[in-house]
């Protein structure tokens, strides 16, 4: 299989949703509920949502028959056709819809190709705000507007990077004592907050406001992000020799058998290690 070719089209397809998205974000949309998990942010889904999903399978269905690949997406009912196939495209067609609802940056394109054991291949993510567009190919590194990306740490604080503030996250207490422990461990001058954007944008911020980290606790309800959350930028994480784990640090789970919510095992993504 050419991972090369199919990263190129899933980067059209990415372009092609951005494109959409980037007709309506300054309009005010029809926002209506679907089920989700137990976040009003995964419950939320616009017409944008679903015409940016319909722009990427213009791309990508045809690959599908050609290379029998799966397909897995936010906006369609899992139909469970990723545990039969040898590899399935994982996509959330515009992830931070709630963001974008709003009209604050923090909404993202997100594609991956991940195998039947949950190793992504391919991670594409496009952010229309800026026009940026970042992709990574398993054993090919990882790319930034078609250059090769490195990672520098620009601050000398520890970035926490973050859905919703701190102030309204669940345990925040032992999250802040978390921060405070790394702060102290490698001598930065204290922590400062990005909040608002959704999961794949907010990998990404990890990426470029070093030293950072995101994380999001184990939890019962259902929630705590779904498979097309972390599967795009976990490969761009691991081509980038960086830690996207659950919380325990173990590995992703990004083929799960029993739904796609990954709130069972949380997650944490770093530039460093800082926990």
């Amino acid at each position: 299989m050419d991972l090369i070719q199919l990263s190129n089209i899933a980067i059209k397809a990415a372009l092609s949703a951005g494109k959409v998205i980037q007709k309506y974000m300054n309009n005010d949309v029809l926002v209506e509920k679907k089920k989700g998990g137990s976040s009003y942010a995964s419950q939320v889904v616009t017409a944008v949502d679903i015409a940016c999903e319909t722009a990427i399978l213009s791309h990508l269905r045809p690959i599908c028959d050609q290379f029998d690949l799966a397909l897995l997406s936010e906006e369609t009912e899992d139909d469970g056709s990723r545990f039969e196939k040898n590899f399935f495209w994982c996509m959330d067609p515009m992830d931070g819809t709630l963001a974008f609802i709003n009209k604050h940056p923090g909404y993202a394109v997100s594609i991956a190709l991940v195998s039947k054991d949950g190793t992504p291949y391919i991670g594409v993510v496009f952010d229309p705000s800026t026009n940026s567009l970042y992709h990574a190919i398993k054993g090919n590194g990882v790319f930034k507007n078609g250059s090769t990306w490195k990672i520098k740490h620009t601050n000398d604080y520890l970035t926490y990077v973050t859905d919703r503030k701190l102030k309204d996250t669940p345990r925040s207490t032992e999250i802040e004592r978390l921060l405070n422990e790394n702060v102290a461990e490698l001598s930065l001058n204290g922590v400062k907050e990005i909040a608002g954007a959704g999961s794949v944008l907010n990998a990404i911020h990890v990426l470029e406001k070093g030293p950072a980290c995101m994380l999001k606790f184990p939890k019962k309800e259902s929630g705590g992000g779904s498979i097309w959350d972390f599967a795009a930028t976990a490969c761009i994480y691991k081509e980038l020799g960086l830690s996207a784990t659950n919380f325990e640090g173990g590995r992703l789970d990004l083929n799960r058998k029993d739904g796609t919510f990954m709130n069972q095992e949380g997650v944490f993504y770093t530039n460093l290690i800082c926990k």
